[in-house]
C-alpha cells in the first residue's frame, strides 16, 4: 500500500530575523556604498514609473526654433530647458526621463523571462540528468558560442524593430546564463540529506525540484539577474543606437545618443546626457549586484 507524499508542516514563522536571508541583508545593508547604488536604482525606477508627473515637457513635442539650444547655464540656454534641446527642438530632459521606462522595462522583461526559463532548464538538466541534461547542456554550449551583440543584431534584422521583438531577441540567448548556474547549484544540492529524505518519503521528482531545492538556489540566481540586468540595458541600448530598438519618436537612450552623432562637437549635450544616464544606471546595478554578491555569496564572507 502506498501513500501519497505530504511535507510536514513546521510551524516556522515566515519572518524569522535570525535566518540566513536576513543576516545576508544585514550584510548587504552595512555595505554603504552598495547601498546608495541600489538606492540610485531604485530613484530610476521611480523616475521611470512616475514619468507623466516629472518631465517638464512632452518628449515627443518639437519646435525647430529651440533646435540645438544649449543647456541653461550656457549663453542662449533657458532654464526651461535646463539640459538643452536636439535636433527637433525636444527637450533632453524629458526624453532621458521617458527613456529610463525604455531601459528598465526591457531590462527587467528580459531578465524576468529568461530567468524563468533558464531557472527550469537548469533545474531539469541537474536533476534529471540523462539525456534531458545532454541536450540542454549542447544547446547551451551552442548559443555560448554566438557573440551576444551579433546574435541579436542577426534576430532584430529577421524580426524587424520594435519594443517585443527586442525583448525576444535579447531573452532568446539571456536565459543560457540563469541555466549554467542554477543546473551547477542543483547538481550540488541533489545529494544533499534532506533531498534524500524527501525522495525515501515517495515525494515526486517535481515536488523536489520545486519544493526542495528551488528556495535552496535562489539567492544565486537573484544575484546572477541583477547583474545581467545591467548588460541587457547596455544591448538594447546599442541596438536602439544602431536603428534596431525602439523606432522613433519613442524616446530610448540609444538613440538619443545616435541622433546626437552628427552634432558631437559643436553640440554635445545631445549625446552627452543620455550617454551619463546609461553609465549612471549600469555603474550603480554593477555597484550593487557586486554587494548582493558578496552578502549572499558563502565563498565571499569572512
Amino acid at each position: 500500500m502506498t501513500t501519497s507524499f505530504k511535507p510536514l508542516r513546521t510551524g516556522r514563522p515566515k519572518f524569522d530575523p535570525n535566518s540566513i536571508f536576513w543576516r545576508n541583508m544585514q550584510t548587504f545593508a552595512n555595505n554603504r556604498l552598495a547601498l546608495f547604488c541600489a538606492f540610485v536604482v531604485l530613484l530610476f525606477v521611480f523616475i521611470s514609473i512616475f514619468a507623466p508627473w516629472i518631465a517638464p515637457h512632452d518628449p515627443n513635442e518639437t519646435d525647430l526654433f529651440r533646435r540645438l539650444q544649449p543647456p541653461a547655464w550656457k549663453d542662449g540656454g533657458t532654464w526651461a530647458h535646463v539640459l538643452g534641446c536636439d535636433a527637433l527642438g525636444r527637450d533632453i530632459l524629458s526624453r532621458i526621463i521617458y527613456g529610463s521606462r525604455v531601459s528598465i522595462f526591457i531590462g527587467a522583461a528580459v531578465i524576468l523571462v529568461a530567468t524563468t526559463i533558464g531557472t527550469l532548464a537548469g533545474l531539469a538538466a541537474g536533476y534529471l540528468r540523462g539525456w534531458v541534461d545532454t541536450v540542454i547542456s549542447r544547446v547551451v554550449d551552442i548559443l555560448l558560442a554566438f557573440p551576444y551583440l551579433i546574435f541579436a543584431i542577426g534576430l532584430m534584422a529577421m524580426m524587424g524593430p520594435g519594443l517585443g521583438n527586442i525583448i525576444l531577441a535579447l531573452a532568446y540567448k539571456e536565459w543560457v546564463i540563469p541555466c549554467r548556474v542554477v543546473r551547477g547549484e542543483t547538481l550540488a544540492t541533489r545529494e544533499q540529506e534532506y533531498v534524500e529524505a524527501a525522495r525515501a518519503l515517495g515525494a515526486s521528482d517535481r515536488h523536489i525540484m520545486l519544493k526542495e531545492i528551488l528556495p535552496n538556489i535562489l539567492s544565486p540566481v537573484v544575484v546572477v539577474s541583477t547583474i545581467r540586468m545591467a548588460h541587457v540595458i547596455i544591448l538594447e541600448a546599442s541596438l536602439s543606437f544602431l536603428g534596431l530598438g525602439v523606432q522613433p519618436p519613442t524616446a530610448s537612450w540609444g538613440a538619443m545618443v545616435a541622433d546626437g552623432r552628427a552634432f558631437i562637437l559643436e553640440s554635445w549635450w545631445v549625446s552627452t546626457f543620455p550617454g551619463v544616464a546609461i553609465l549612471l544606471l549600469v555603474l550603480a546595478i554593477n555597484v550593487a549586484s557586486q554587494g548582493l554578491r558578496d552578502a549572499f555569496d558563502p565563498r565571499f564572507q569572512q
